[in-house]
């Protein structure tokens, strides 16, 4: 059918129309006609699309749902990482924030004058939303940082996310990162329709916000008051953006894209601890939930200057409201085993309502902080849980305490296998001697390998690797890639499907990256952060396995406790043995080129410093030069320091140089050095 060029005026018009309606209503909360007459549009819109369907675009308004349930969610691998953010609980911590920003940035004078742009921490779900000439083509969970899951179906119902961006100016290809939250009104009036409907509710709005975007089916999605705040921008192509996060921020809300309106620019640590106490104590009159507030420094070329540490900017940080607490009594205090042996004490409660969750347990951390606290049975304590973090016990309320209670004490023999207990000196764990004799050692370390941050392997949960090591089918972790599907859906809460979703899960994940199989492998001390570290270093699990002490302590982050452990693990002859079966297996990740800095070179044992600006290179370049020749670069000052190699504008890193007696090298003595190399 001819398409009337009136009508595809007309149509383009009310999709026009529309979105600006959209804008006024979601962003800027200024809506200019009525919901009714907002209605009739809409109806216009899909009659014409009725009579015309070759006219429908996947960026009309009317096209927000309607894709078939899916099956499973894809993956995303986020090109720019999306980080996380250390946190501030107090304000000495916030102003200390301050002072490392500051003292990296050679601010000294001008510290009270360093702009910040302070926005209220929403507790929701972070999304990243990907548009391409305009129009969104991906929406993804954030995920471990890296990757995240595909939830392009769910995104777009959310009303407050364009489709299409309006206005001119935008980038060839912008990614946005944003919060999915649901206000609190949307909350209440969800959780009363489900109770009505004797359907499950939800604890808190930010499992609603975030159960809400994985469900397989769309149109579920499109039923919850879900709402958005972007934040920050992730891959920027073809298009350039302001110089500031506050100017960023506003021109994304020019854009169509939903911006915060609590955010505010604040110059030093003063003004962000007035807008922390400012929004605090208006927490409660807002329309959605949130735990704190973020600060980030304003300024992008400080902010890259700043850079990173670790999985978190140092530009950024978090600043927590008080953890939420209650009181509830101790009904008993039991021993747990952890999968390298440590013996921790768990209070078993009375169930008490604290932070949008029931909670029955608590850590106890170990006996010295038990005894410390004094913890017994029949004890009324305070119960702390902030944010995600583990329960945890405040203290005791001794004027409750019951008569006749007596202090818990360290058991001698492990709860689990009977083994002695130990507690190495100047350690403040306690440890079963039993190893991987002791059957909760060893469902330990199965749960970790196949955590989320660790292999990933679906499906895989805690009750089914507890009766596998129970009959004694699985006893490393080599073992998991030998089960069947047969013999799994022989146990309890396993069906044949199911059986058959793990193995799959199982042989999945056998594709995986050398950091993640590290940190599976759950050595002692290493984690995530180090486990890439240690990937990225040596390039090969062999060099790993190779390495020597010395070898592993040149990794930045790797000090004499961890290299003695990664050593010694890898010294076990039964843990080379499980490493080789899981890569016969078919455990494999792709091999990179060692960044490891050199080893031999005329700048071998000597450590530098770099300050100020330099005028024929860059700091990056100055430091690799420095590593190629064997040098190491520290940020910090000490008496360990050899050289500081100070530019243009140096500030107090020079001065303690000079104080402490440090030898100084400006850039043409530097170069010299270099040359004589």
């Amino acid at each position: 059918m001819t398409v009337p060029a009136a009508i595809a005026k007309e149509l383009d018009s009310l999709k026009d129309q529309i979105r600006h309606h959209n804008y006024r209503y979601h962003v800027l909360d200024d809506p200019e006609i009525p919901d009714a007459e907002y209605d009739r549009l809409m109806r216009q819109l899909q009659a014409l699309e009725q009579q015309y369907p070759q006219l429908v675009t996947a960026d009309s308004p009317t096209q927000r749902v309607g894709d078939a349930p899916i099956s499973a969610f894809g993956t995303v691998q986020h090109q720019v990482p999306m980080l996380s953010l250390d946190n501030a609980f107090s304000s000495e911590e916030l102003f200390e924030f301050h002072r490392r920003v500051t003292e990296r940035l050679e601010l000294e004078e001008g510290a009270s004058s360093l702009r910040y742009t302070a926005e209220p921490k929403l507790d929701g779900a972070a999304v990243s939303l990907l548009y391409e000439g305009g129009k969104l083509v991906r929406g993804a969970t954030r995920g471990d940082g890296s990757t995240g899951e595909d939830i392009t179906h769910n995104i777009r119902t959310i009303e407050a996310i364009p489709l299409s961006l309006i206005g001119k100016g935008y980038p060839a290809v912008l990614e946005v990162r944003g919060e999915v939250f649901m206000p609190k009104a949307g909350f209440e009036a969800y959780n009363a329709k489900a109770r009505a409907d004797g359907q499950k509710t939800f604890v808190n709005p930010r499992n609603a916000a975030a159960g809400s975007l994985r469900q397989l089916d769309p149109r579920l999605t499109a039923e919850r008051p879900l709402d958005i705040y972007v934040y920050s921008v992730g891959r920027v192509e073809g298009g350039i953006l302001p110089d500031h996060h506050s100017e960023i921020l506003d021109r994304l809300q020019d854009w169509g894209l939903k911006a915060c309106p609590e955010r505010k620019v604040v110059e030093g640590a003063e003004g962000c601890l007035a807008f922390y106490e400012d929004i605090g104590a208006r927490r409660d009159a807002l329309k959605y939930e949130i735990d704190g507030v973020v600060y980030k420094v304003d300024d992008l070329r400080q902010q890259r200057e700043l850079g990173f540490v670790s999985r978190a900017p140092r530009w950024a940080i978090a600043h927590k409201f008080p953890a939420q607490e209650e009181l509830t009594v101790v009904e008993g205090i039991e021993f747990q085993v952890g999968r390298t042996g440590a013996i921790t004490p768990v209070a078993r409660l009375e169930p008490v309502f604290v932070g949008g969750v029931t909670v029955s347990n608590a850590t106890l951390h170990n006996i010295d902080e038990l005894h410390r606290k004094d913890v017994r049975v029949g004890d009324t304590i305070t119960i702390r849980r902030a944010g995600d973090v583990i329960p945890e016990v405040v203290g005791v309320i001794a004027s409750r305490r019951p008569k006749g209670t007596r202090p818990v004490q360290l058991p001698k023999d492990c709860p689990v296998c009977g083994s002695a207990v130990v507690r190495e000196d100047g350690e403040a764990v306690a440890r079963c001697s039993g190893g991987l004799f002791c059957a909760a050692q060893r469902a330990e370390a199965l749960k970790h390998f196949v955590s989320r941050k660790a292999l990933d392997v679906e499906g895989f949960g805690a009750k089914l690797i507890e009766q596998l090591v129970a009959n004694n089918r699985v006893k490393t972790a080599a073992d998991l890639f030998t089960l069947t599907a047969s013999e799994l859906a022989e146990l309890d809460r396993m069906g044949e499907k199911s059986a058959e979703n793990v193995v799959q899960s199982i042989e999945a994940s056998k594709g995986t990256t050398l950091a993640r199989f590290l940190y599976a492998l759950g050595i002692r001390e290493v984690g995530e952060a180090t486990a890439l570290s240690l990937a990225t270093h040596f390039g090969k699990l062999e060099n790993i396995i190779l390495a020597s002490e010395e070898d592993l302590l040149s990794v930045a982050d790797v000090g004499p406790v961890v290299a003695l452990r990664i050593r010694s693990f890898f010294d076990e002859p039964h843990n080379s043995d499980v490493i080789s079966r899981l890569i016969e297996a078919g455990v494999s990740w792709p091999e990179t080129e060692p960044q490891s800095v050199a080893k031999v070179g005329p700048l071998v044992g000597k450590v530098f410093v770099l300050t100020g600006t330099l005028s024929g290179m860059t700091r990056d370049e100055a430091k690799q030069l420095i590593q190629s020749h064997g040098g190491k670069v520290t940020g910090s000052v000490s008496k360990k320091t050899d050289y500081v190699v100070f530019g243009d504008k140096a500030g107090s890193k020079l001065k303690k140089a000079q104080s402490l007696g440090v030898g100084t090298l400006n850039e043409e003595e530097f170069e010299a050095l270099l040359a004589g190399c």
